[in-house]
């Protein structure tokens, strides 16, 4: 979901997340990722997301999250409203990464002009 926006790309961070999931925790996985880009689709300064799933190749990470915003400071408040989400559920990431045993590569990127 693209909204409108006006800023410039060089601003722009893209939250990256590679996860390996176990086929066992996939649907657990996803349904927790598809509750949390609820919440960011409507925070200020989102631009759009990914949820991926490897088809092939012999990368490691089975699925990928990607989310675009305008700018670092739109990320920062969007953490707080997640976070307010977990804890409304009393929902613990880290204890479902240790409990399905899922390992993550979590990061923020910014685009490189070539």
């Amino acid at each position: 979901m693209v909204q409108n926006h006006t800023s410039d790309l060089s601003t722009r961070v893209y939250r990256v997340d590679k996860f390996i999931v176990p086929q066992p925790a996939f649907e657990e996985f996803v349904n927790k990722v598809k509750l949390t880009h609820e919440v960011l689709r409507k925070q200020p300064g989102f631009l759009q997301d990914f949820l991926l799933e490897q088809t092939g190749g012999p990368g490691e990470f089975n699925f990928v999250t990607i989310v675009e915003w305008e700018s670092q400071e739109f990320v920062e408040q969007a953490r707080t409203a997640v976070m307010a989400l977990h804890k409304s559920i009393n929902f613990n990431p880290a204890e479902l990464v240790d409990r399905l045993g899922i390992k993550g590569d979590i990061a923020n990127y910014k685009q490189i002009r070539y």
